[in-house]
């Protein structure tokens, strides 16, 4: 299926959505916190099909590795995930750079429906 990274601090989250969507048939990797997503997606040279990230992480937020990743890779797909309404709207500023923000906490169906619809938008 797809090639996904999921970057996310907290690690009962990250092992939910890496078990559910590995569940759906994708290959996914895993990172941290956003320096150590960068790091991930540079080393693969933006080659993720989709980047689900967590928002607010130490050292390098969702939002600061999503601009940054995006100007290395303008054609790479990234989905936010937060649960502060703050955050959210924070993200709100980064129309054209990422595809969706899902609502913290989700269920095992609303993250697989949603990275789903992310990836059918660009199959």
């Amino acid at each position: 299926m797809a090639k996904l990274l999921i970057v996310e601090d907290d690690e009962s989250v990250r092992t939910l959505a890496a078990r559910a969507l590995e569940r759906d048939g994708h290959s996914v990797t895993i990172a941290t916190d956003g320096a150590h997503g960068l790091d991930l997606i540079r080393q693969a040279l933006g080659s993720f099909d989709l980047v689900v990230s967590d928002i607010r992480m130490p050292e390098m937020d969702g939002i600061e590795m999503a601009t940054a990743a995006a100007r290395e890779f303008p054609t790479m797909k990234i989905m936010l995930m937060t649960g502060y309404a703050d955050q959210r709207e924070r993200a709100e500023e980064l129309n054209g750079i990422i595809l969706d923000v899902v609502q913290k906490p989700f269920t095992l169906a609303e993250i697989r429906a949603r990275v789903g619809r992310a990836l059918s938008c660009f199959a």
